[in-house]
């Protein structure tokens, strides 16, 4: 129940402040409301928040963090309020350290979510999808396998077991695996696919069963004064909320850890890799259509399109390609100054017209059956600015510089970011998101725990070999344009002429199959190795892709035109 004495309560959700971004967390007093989001936001943010709102550009110089804001506030012996499901137990501990510094009162767990007793019956649905079954043509490896591998990990660590959180929860012990998950979600094949190796348990049940778990443990015998201790603690993700560790009994009876889920998942077997080129390869021809009929539309027939139709126009088009199930996120398709915006997201009847004189940023995925697909690339249908053709070609320059790195095992994505980042750098420019993030198979299209950036985390989790990444830097210039360009690559073992410290060195395979915009490369400011790098790939994507295109003469041109070398003699466009 929630009583006066919470002076404030942390939340992060856009039905109280109005910001549709994926990252952010919203702190309000009873005088003051803040929101804290990152530099993928800071221009959505500005747009969305009303005069209510102090925005905290999380990064920045002499801003403070959302902690550090919070702990400002309690000052004289406030008290926090938070929803403990909305908030891991390590991020708990660290706040109610800097609350106390501070001369705040506590950090209290408040299981009665303040936003929701505002928000009451308006409050939409829980969403209620139908779980289905990955067939093993796809999956490349038994569920069953996958949960002995884990029991192993458990058995070595002498782990109790493992509570593994989705959009669900599921728990692993050495003996048992349980499923919460509401009944109605199971499609038809589920049960009868899991067998007796699974137990289903309604996904409410998840904090009472917990609470069990807990209780179950095997203790030690007090020591000297020592009081009694388990024999084995309960493996929770560091991302896992503290609701769930508090109810598990605490530190006490809790071992946070990077979950071995999370690391199993990201490297990717055969199957799941050779699925990867194969989707993408049709997710490309994809595209190709759709760009080819989006010029046509906006430069031959003068068709006046909205961000929104053109959309729905490339959705189509994906939806007719082989193991289509659906987008893998909403599409951000955004002309000029709106490409500015990282994650912009156009709304029917309230986005723009695309202008075909300005940049289009088009960043677009799809999940497939056979693998998970996120592709960015910007274009221009007239006469390009000469700053607009200079920063295309630097963001280029990065992709193919990631794209053609070596580096020796043990390596992580935090080291690889300046890789990209170089080129702008020299100029002084750069741009306030990740270099690239991890992608699932057939799962989410960001998935840690790898990826490649300034991100701490970034830096704890080494690049092995069959992760997937995304190779995508960017430039934006607010109120006027934005560019990014995204590749999908792979992580494998590199042929190398030495083996320095006898241990692999690894590379990267691509396997978007998209060209660059031609009108925006400035031959010029590419070296000799560059160009090659550039030629070969859109010879592989002409020669891969080319099939699809019989008897479509109008993407088959585009295609061709595109694709078409670069004189390395005259260091212009042939």
């Amino acid at each position: 129940m929630i009583t006066s004495s919470l002076s404030f309560a942390l939340i992060d959700i856009e039905f109280i402040s109005g910001f549709s971004g994926s990252a952010g967390t919203a702190v309000i007093t009873s005088e003051k409301a803040a929101l804290a989001t990152d530099g993928r936001y800071f221009n959505q943010a500005s747009k969305q928040l009303d005069s209510n709102w102090h925005l905290l550009k999380q990064g920045l110089e002499d801003v403070p963090t959302w902690q550090e804001w919070t702990a400002e506030q309690s000052e004289g012996q406030k008290t926090v309020g938070v929803d403990p499901a909305v908030i891991t137990a390590p991020e708990a501990r660290k706040l109610s350290e800097k609350i106390k510094k501070k001369g705040g009162a506590e950090l209290l767990g408040v299981k009665a979510n303040l936003v929701d007793l505002v928000w009451a019956n308006e409050r939409p649905p829980r969403p209620n999808e139908k779980v289905s079954v990955l067939d093993i043509e796809f999956a490349g490896k038994k569920f069953a396998e996958k949960i002995e591998d884990l029991r192993k990990e458990l058995d070595k660590k002498k782990s109790a077991g493992l509570i593994v959180f989705f959009f669900s929860y599921a728990a692993i012990t050495p003996t048992t695996a349980t499923l919460y998950v509401d009944q109605s979600k199971l499609g038809d094949k589920v049960i009868p696919h899991l067998g007796e190796n699974v137990r289903i348990r309604p996904y409410s049940a998840i904090f009472e069963d917990s609470k069990a778990f807990g209780e179950s443990l095997e203790m030690l015998a007090p020591i000297a004064g020592r009081p009694p201790i388990p024999k084995k603690k309960f493996w929770i993700s560091t991302k896992a909320s503290w609701a769930l560790s508090l109810e598990l009994g605490g530190e006490e009876k809790v071992e946070e850890v990077r979950s071995p889920v999370g690391d199993a998942k990201a490297i990717k077997n055969a199957t799941e890799l050779e699925g990867m080129r194969a989707c993408h390869i049709r997710d490309g021809a994809s595209l190709s259509e759709y760009f080819a009929w989006l010029e046509e539309e906006l430069v031959v027939k003068g068709t006046k399109l909205d961000e929104v139709q053109a959309a729905d126009k490339l959705e189509e088009i994906r939806s007719k390609k082989d193991r289509f199930v659906g987008l893998s996120f909403d599409t951000i398709s955004s002309t000029g100054p709106n490409a500015a915006v990282i994650h912009y997201k156009p709304e029917r009847g309230n986005c723009s017209i695309i202008d075909p004189t300005a940049l289009y940023l088009c960043d677009s995925g799809a999940q497939y059956l056979d693998g998970t697909t996120d592709t960015t690339r910007t274009l221009h249908f007239g006469e390009p600015k000469e700053m607009e053709r200079k920063a295309y070609t630097l963001v280029l320059k990065g992709v193919i510089a990631l794209d053609r790195a070596v580096f020796p095992k043990g390596t992580s994505g935090f080291a690889l970011d300046s890789l990209a980042r170089q080129f702008l750098w020299r100029e002084g420019l750069d741009y306030r998101h990740g270099t690239g993030h991890g992608v699932g198979s057939y799962l989410n299209v960001h998935e840690g725990p790898i990826g490649i950036g300034t991100r701490i985390q970034y830096s704890e989790v080494p690049l092995s070999i069959g992760n997937v990444l995304s190779d995508e830097p960017g430039y934006y210039e607010d109120g006027n344009f934005g560019i990014r360009i995204e590749n999908m690559i792979m992580a494998q073992e590199a042929e190398t002429n030495h083996k320095f410290g006898d241990k692999p060195w690894l590379s990267f395979e691509h396997v978007t199959m998209v060209p660059m915009c031609r009108k925006l490369i400035d031959g010029k400011m590419l070296t000799p190795e560059e160009r090659t790098w550039l030629n070969d790939y859109h010879q592989e994507v002409f020669d891969k892709t080319k099939g699809f295109f019989k008897g479509d003469e109008r993407t088959l041109k585009w295609l061709e035109r595109e694709t078409r070398s670069i004189n390395v003699m005259e260091f212009t466009l042939a």
